[in-house]
């Protein structure tokens, strides 16, 4: 948002021009406000025009007009509204509704995916919108997550730039791209006329990265992507099972195989009435009640003075309100996001700079592209390691946690090292004044890294690179989750803190159980709402992420020798090990199922789960099991086989654990899809922690303070 200038003009219509949203190489957008009475109800608009030099170009002009017409005769609630036009006589113009909230695509950067009952919501509002679209006759083509705002009310569908009736043509010229790559439909991608089946591709991949915060077809260049779209499988790993088959439809290569809008709608609904979505309540709404009590004030301030020179609001605060304000601009109606639509001037550039330099901290950076090793064919012989690292490792906590590009371990000293994937040359380091080693670490979306420094601040760095990012005062222990709100530590004094994602403030503390004991929260999984934290001792609490409130907890869960408990969530179910493997819906705790093997009148507990595609796996008993989570239904069973307390790798066609018996310990690799064993590596019988990560084809081994990495079975 800028002053006018020079040439501007202080008038279009019954719209009082108050500063330039967005220029172009053909046209700029204005920030207007109407006065009740002059053929408008009065409040704000973004006023669209060609600029002076190409009014007078026939083919422009045209188009113009073109586009307004074919906007104004879409009326759905869902849209943003075309509020007036002129399109004969002097400059033309397009005044459309001036919306106050984010777009999804930068939603999804600040606060991260949506959760489920939001996806649901978005899912029905926006296939609902592109059926009363396709009403009209019009197809939107360019549909992505720039192109749909987050309100109060909801989302809204903007710019119908390249929209055209169904029976239309392409108008774009040879070598031009009508789509963003990634979203359009295959036939769009091969030049190739399109129908609503196109936008029903597109809103699949609009709810794949709104799921997960990554896209579903991803490549080194705009070629690359084209050709995943038109000829690879959609990237889904990120979504539950019960999401991916609700998705994966829309993806279809085949236009006449994918769902209509309708369908579509019925698919992802009902939503409940008393659903929390995320533009109705957290830092997400916040963000757009902010926006719009900054333009209420803007424009109550500039009609009450007629000039905000004199209304005692500096130009900085106009600037800072307009942008807090009015980051998204433009909608609806049909030439006006195409000359205007630049992700980089979204909301942390045109805020006033100390805010936009704090903000700037809290922005994910974009993720390295994961490089994915060379899968191996099953054999007798376990595989060559791609590489080794002696004495990298801390003797007494961390594992392995990949990151894309890098492997990030506690190391000898105390901190925290980053070692390139492909080769495990360190990439970065973090010295334990940084980063604490015992206080853990995490990844956030891929892109972050998030632990604890010597003076209990959470810090996060960039996870390929190292460059420090936020800082937040947590008087932390220890880093415990995260989820897409908030990251979740243990205080010193032993109580459980969330901080905000967002802008790194508390948004609350807890002290959570009763005793000593209780005070040593260990593993710990956010997810769904939920944060689920456990002792040794076996007593394990679910709180709501939102407020803290204890939900339900399961006391004795510890077994024999007090191995630690960890659990995963998928979808409303949280399974946990310990001495016996138990799931628990995610909402009030109750057992669902459970499975407690007794071999020799004694329990066997279970190791750490893994989740998987959609498959729990764990070691107990006499096989390495992998089990439906919501039925407890076997999906997946090993040769026999004891793997005492193991973790539990799954990477291509391999599932790994360690196993330790007279002999000595060895790692252990089994086929997925023959159900066989595969190899074995030995390994030395030493004392101490050994852990086990599968990440783009590789299987990294912490084998007390060595790492390996080693090749996936292809």
């Amino acid at each position: 948002m800028r002053p006018l200038g020079t040439g501007d003009p202080l008038r279009l219509g019954p719209y009082r021009l108050l500063g330039v949203l967005g220029e172009g190489g053909m046209g700029k957008v204005y920030l207007g406000q109407s006065t009740p009475g002059q053929g408008t109800e009065g409040g704000t608009a973004a006023v669209k025009v060609l600029k002076p030099e190409l009014a007078g170009n026939h083919n422009l002009a045209q188009r113009f007009v073109r586009e307004a017409r074919m906007a104004q005769a879409v009326t759905s609630a869902g849209v943003a509204q075309v509020l007036g036009a002129q399109t004969e006589g002097g400059r033309p113009w397009i005044a459309v509704e001036f919306l106050t909230g984010p777009t999804l695509e930068q939603a999804v950067r600040t606060f991260g995916p949506l959760d489920e009952p939001s996806l649901r919501a978005l899912a029905v509002s926006v296939a609902g919108t592109l059926g009363e679209i396709h009403a009209t006759g019009l197809v939107h083509r360019d549909l992505k997550p720039d192109n749909i705002v987050l309100t109060a009310d909801g989302p809204r569908i903007i710019d119908f730039g390249i929209a055209r009736p169904e029976h239309g043509l392409t108008l774009t010229t040879t070598g031009q791209i009508p789509v963003t790559p990634g979203y359009g439909a295959p036939e769009q991608a091969l030049g190739r006329r399109v129908g609503p089946a196109a936008d029903v591709f597109s809103l699949g991949a609009v709810l794949a990265y709104a799921a997960s915060g990554q896209r579903a077809f991803e490549g080194g260049h705009v070629a690359a992507v084209q050709y995943e779209v038109v000829h690879g499988e959609p990237q889904l790993g990120g979504l539950s099972a019960e999401l991916r088959a609700l998705v994966e439809p829309c993806l279809a290569k085949e236009a006449a195989a994918r769902p209509s809008p309708a369908e579509v709608a019925d698919a992802f609904g009902p939503v409940p009435a008393d659903a929390a979505c995320a533009w109705a309540h957290g830092a997400l709404a916040e963000d757009i009640e902010e926006r719009a009590r900054s333009v209420h004030e803007l424009t109550t301030v500039l009609s009450a003075s007629g000039d905000p020179t004199r209304s005692g609001l500096s130009r900085r605060r106009l600037v800072t309100a307009l942008a807090v304000g009015g980051t998204v601009v433009a909608g609806g109606g049909g030439a006006g996001v195409w000359w205007l639509r630049d992700r980089a001037e979204d909301r942390a550039r045109a805020q006033a700079r100390r805010e936009r330099e704090r903000r700037a901290l809290f922005e994910v950076p974009p993720a390295a592209e994961t490089p994915t090793a060379r899968a191996v064919p099953l054999t007798g012989e376990p595989p060559e390691p791609l590489w080794e690292l002696g004495s990298a490792l801390h003797e007494k906590t961390g594992t392995p946690l990949p990151v894309r590009d890098v492997l990030v371990v506690a190391d000898p000293d105390g901190g925290l090292t980053a070692h390139a994937v492909t080769d495990g040359r360190v990439r970065w380091r973090a010295d334990r004044a940084k980063a604490t080693a015992t206080g853990g670490y995490l990844a956030l979306s891929e892109a972050l890294i998030a632990a604890v420094d010597a003076e209990g601040r959470l810090v996060t760095f960039v996870a390929s690179t190292g460059e420090p990012r936020w800082t937040a005062p947590a008087g932390a222990r220890r880093v415990l989750a995260a989820d897409d709100t908030a990251v979740y530590v243990l205080t010193a004094d032993g109580r459980i803190r969330s901080i905000a994602r967002a802008n790194g403030q508390v948004l609350w503390t807890k002290r959570v159980g009763q005793t000593d004991r209780d005070t040593k929260w260990g593993p710990a999984t956010a997810g769904r709402s939920r944060l689920i934290v456990s002792t040794k001792q076996g007593h394990v609490v679910a709180l709501d992420a939102a407020s803290g409130r204890q939900v339900w907890d399961v006391a004795g869960q510890a077994s024999g020798d007090e191995t630690s408990i960890s659990s995963v969530v998928t979808g409303d179910v949280a399974v946990l090990n310990g001495h016996k493997l138990t799931a628990r819906r995610l909402s009030d705790g109750r057992e669902l199922w459970a499975e407690n093997p007794v071999v020799n009148g004694k329990t066997i507990p279970a190791g750490p789960p893994l989740l998987h595609d959609g498959t729990v796996y764990v070691t107990q008993g006499e096989a390495l099991t992998g089990y439906d989570p919501d039925t407890g239904k076997v999906r997946w069973k090993a040769p026999k086989s004891y793997h005492m307390y193991s973790p539990v790798a799954v990477q291509g066609d391999g599932v790994y654990a360690f196993r330790s018996d007279p002999v000595g310990l060895s790692l252990w690799a089994y086929s997925r899809k023959g159900r066989r064993k595969a190899w074995t590596l030995p390994l030395p019988d030493e004392p101490g922690l050994h852990w086990i990560q599968g990440d783009g084809n590789r299987v990294f081994v912490r084998d007390f303070t060595r790492l390996i990495a080693l090749p996936a079975l292809a």
